[in-house]
């Protein structure tokens, strides 16, 4: 078995879809418009989609699951600056001085995601 879809609960599925497809370059799913309940944002195979699903209620504690993103293009603080640029926000900076740690970054919504060292970070 493997996953499908990462859902994650929306107030406004396609607004948080336009910013995660910002964040990894995936489209969102041809078909889907503003308004829709449900909206998709498909990745590359064999990596499971973000699904992004209306809900009435807005977020009100830390989330119980997060994922951690490695950059696959830049370095993890260039990351941080693009994904701040697309209107992510830093809720806590666990950089070290000697190079190591992430940064926990909330999207529009409020989910809390971290951002870790790219491989060629890692490595060197």
């Amino acid at each position: 078995m493997m996953p499908r879809h990462i859902t994650i609960d929306a107030g406004n599925p396609y607004a948080l879809a336009q910013f995660w497809s910002g964040v990894t370059g995936w489209a969102i799913a041809a078909g889907d418009v503003p308004g829709d309940d449900e909206v998709l944002v498909p990745a590359p195979a064999p990596i499971p989609g973000l699904l992004f699903i209306r809900v009435p209620e807005e977020k009100s504690v830390k989330n119980r699951v997060h994922l951690d993103w490695s950059p696959t293009e830049r370095t993890r603080d260039a990351e941080v600056d693009r994904v701040l640029a697309l209107g992510g926000t830093i809720h806590e900076d666990h950089r070290a001085p000697d190079g190591r740690g992430w940064v926990t970054m909330k999207d529009p919504e409020g989910n809390e995601f971290c951002i870790e060292r790219s491989e060629a970070e890692r490595t060197n």
